[in-house]
């Protein structure tokens, strides 16, 4: 049995990956181009992947192929039609980042509303030094005990970040993008309320229909000049040009990003030179990535092997 990881760094260089070592030979690439798929897979048996496009192209001539395991949720990538004609099963995996981006997100949040980024510098530069007083008020803030949280997407992380809003006081409300999840435990409301009346936002919803630039120019007038975005979500949900207009013109409080329309960062990026951290915090791809969460995922890959190659 031969396994291949065409993209073993996209899940981090730190984690033990010796037990798949189990089935066979395994071999490890960094990173793989298309054009460099097909001679690395030509007599796997396994492949395990990312990002990699899985298609007649770059499997075509893997002929002792069984099984394709992706190491996220996203399946985009996977020709799905083309592995059913040739009795390739595919497998992903769901569930194994909650808590890492339920927690990320109010690091995300802390980091903006208690205006973190302005006094550590304040420290920092020393202007702490023999101050005059014991406590530095310039930077006013807020608790969130008693705010309102909008939750975009309800889904498994947007109930985890519910629960954990709840334990901090907040009101929390909801908005299902397909208007087919409902959850009797917090308040259902329309998109307009939700912009309107929420304090925070987190946007916690998979890219579809439904949610492609769904945070446009548009939503950001119609919410409190004070209010954060956090999206943990999907790039493209949020207009990112409409959001550098927003925090340009002070129509939001601020925002912060794990995920970007273009990753990599795109050069064109209209949040490239908006260097205030203060406004708007940008962490690159990371929300999903403790080691906790990591390893939990190659864990669930590995079962998922061991699963399909008892049957």
């Amino acid at each position: 049995m031969k396994l291949v990881f065409l993209d073993r760094k996209t899940i981090g260089e730190d984690l033990d990956l010796t037990p798949f070592e189990d089935f066979g030979e395994v071999v490890m690439y960094p990173f793989s181009t298309p054009e460099e798929v097909p001679e690395r897979v030509k007599d796997a048996d396994v492949i395990i992947l990312n990002k990699v496009p899985i298609n007649e192209a770059t499997i075509g001539g893997a002929k002792a192929l069984k099984l394709v395991c992706v190491t996220a949720t996203g399946t985009n990538n996977l020709d799905k039609e083309y592995l059913e004609q040739q009795g390739i099963a595919w497998r992903n995996v769901a569930g194994y980042s909650t808590e890492s981006v339920a927690q990320h997100t109010f690091a995300m949040l802390f980091y903006l509303y208690e205006n973190l980024s302005y006094y550590d510098s304040y420290v920092k530069q020393e202007r702490y030094v023999n101050d005059k007083m014991f406590t530095h008020f310039d930077s006013v803030f807020h608790e969130i005990h008693g705010k309102t949280w909008g939750i975009i997407g309800l889904g498994a992380i947007g109930k985890r970040v519910a629960e954990m809003a709840k334990c901090f006081g907040c009101d929390v409300q909801y908005y299902s993008t397909s208007g087919k999840n409902h959850n009797s435990k917090y308040q259902e409301v329309d998109f307009d309320t939700l912009l309107r009346t929420s304090d925070i936002i987190s946007i916690h919803a998979p890219l579809d229909d439904n949610t492609y630039h769904l945070m446009d120019k548009e939503a950001f007038a119609k919410m409190k000049s004070s209010a954060i975005l956090i999206n943990v979500g999907r790039g493209p949900i949020v207009v990112e040009e409409d959001l550098r207009y927003a925090l340009d013109t002070n129509l939001i409080g601020g925002a912060g990003l794990d995920v970007l329309d273009v990753e990599p960062m795109s050069e064109q990026n209209p949040l490239r030179d908006l260097k205030d951290s203060s406004r708007l915090l940008i962490t690159p791809h990371i929300a999903w990535a403790s080691v906790e969460a990591r390893t939990h995922l190659m864990d669930i890959i590995y079962h998922q092997i061991k699963d399909y190659l008892s049957q």
